[in-house]
């Protein structure tokens, strides 16, 4: 396989079992290693409506949650109306997991994990019902629907389990957007809101509880981290009153440290010694933390270094081949430092060619930086000292899910179409 042995060097930070090395699979919302990286993938640097399209196909409802990519599957989550109402506080939505062919784009089946009427609604046209991600580990799809639970699909679409959290409340009633984390038989799911956080771990065979701790913590919206470090699991979670790890086999906390800003929604990245914790509303915070320590750590040099300016509020940080590429705010200003020592290359400069506003993370592939903003523009930068602009790519279709790159494929999902993009031999 092509570069297993960079994969191999970032084996500490996955969060998944130690199988998922593959150019083939996109098994969480932030790839095979949780970082926004994809080691062996190489997709197009070019394409548009009419050129390297493989396949467009729409999907049903609305969602904003990144595709899994598995073999020859794909699956996406999506919250489809089920009713003509035009209140949307008062339409019943349809909680809907669907499994594509990859070859072709073709449904190959699709279950209503629930319907109901949310509890709470979204942040006016920006949010989504269907903004949470799942997991896969090969055998079994995981789709997290939050306030409506988590269910448990074979790849040919039977469920073996379920599992309800309640509902949460969410501060300013933003909607719900963390996703599970996944190491071997564990599944880990973090719950902040404005009433009784939590964090949890399931057992992902049975569905069953093996540990629950309770959180002083007000609403996030960040994916935990499960990393591997000295022989020892731990879960990494960012909050705004505290980051925290906790060990994975007893939901014992390991260490902790100050906090970052209000609205937390970046998730963690991690190399071999460090990981990096940012947020960006109200405030700007990145600190980049050893992994190896026990105990509060705030104010201690286990805290290597900070950077406090031009951190993201939406977009995830992509960790790639020792640099941290994060944007400011949801601008189109992209910030790129040297993980070692927290010096940048270059810092909070405009991207040109993307416009408006920027939700979805940035991907990196083949020595490319893929950054894609909401109006459906992606532009593709050599990975490089400074900012080099290799192509710059529209779609008709507003994007704010992160992309998916495997094989020699790129996946976009739109707000009505999930593209399939490929270099035509």
């Amino acid at each position: 396989m092509k570069q297993y042995s960079l994969a191999l060097s970032f084996l500490a930070a996955l969060t998944l079992s130690s199988n998922i090395l593959a150019a083939e699979h996109w098994p969480q919302w932030r790839g095979p290693l949780g970082t926004g990286a994809a080691p062996d993938a190489n997709p197009p640097t070019t394409w548009s409506e009419s050129s390297n399209l493989k396949w467009k196909v729409r999907i049903p409802g609305d969602g904003t949650s990144t595709p899994l990519a598995w073999d020859n599957k794909v699956f996406v989550q999506t919250a489809v109306p089920a009713s003509d109402k035009t209140e949307t506080s008062r339409q019943p939505y349809q909680f809907v997991l669907l499994c594509l062919d990859r070859a072709t784009g073709k449904p190959l089946w699709q279950k209503v994990a629930r319907e109901e009427v949310p509890h709470e609604g979204v942040r006016d046209k920006d949010g989504s019902f269907g903004a949470t991600s799942g997991v896969t580990d090969g055998q079994n799809v995981y789709a997290f629907f939050g306030s409506r639970g988590l269910y448990c699909y074979t790849f040919e679409g039977s469920l073996v389990w379920t599992q309800d959290f309640g509902r949460m409340r969410v501060k300013n009633g933003f909607g719900e957007g963390t996703s599970p984390a996944l190491f071997k038989d564990s599944l880990v799911v973090n719950w902040d809101n404005e009433d009784g956080s939590f964090i949890t771990a399931l057992d992902k065979n049975t569905g069953k509880t093996l540990w629950k701790e309770k959180r002083e913590e007000a609403t996030t919206w960040s994916t935990p981290l499960i990393v591997e470090q000295g022989g020892k699991v731990q879960v990494v979670t960012s909050g705004s009153r505290r980051i925290r790890s906790y060990d994975l086999a007893t939901g014992k906390l390991l260490w902790e440290c100050k906090g970052l800003t209000a609205n937390v929604i970046p998730s963690p990245v991690a190399d071999r010694e460090k990981v990096y914790c940012m947020s960006g509303f109200g405030g700007s915070a990145l600190d980049a933390i050893r992994l190896d320590r026990t105990g509060d750590l705030t104010g201690t040099d286990a805290i290597v270094w900070t950077h406090n300016q031009g951190t993201p509020y939406v977009p995830s940080p992509l960790l790639y081949q020792g640099r941290l590429y994060f944007y400011r705010v949801n601008n189109p200003r992209l910030t790129c430092l040297d993980t070692a020592s927290g010096k940048a290359f270059f810092e909070a400069e405009q991207v040109e060619g993307l416009g408006g506003m920027v939700y979805a993370s940035p991907v990196g592939a083949a020595g490319r930086i893929y950054l894609t903003d909401r109006n459906g523009t992606t532009v593709v930068l050599k990975q490089a000292d400074n900012l080099q602009i290799l192509a710059t790519n529209k779609l008709d279709d507003h994007i704010d899910a992160s992309p998916v790159a495997v094989g020699n494929e790129l996946f976009l999902r739109g707000r009505q179409y999930l593209y399939c993009l490929s270099e035509k031999k």
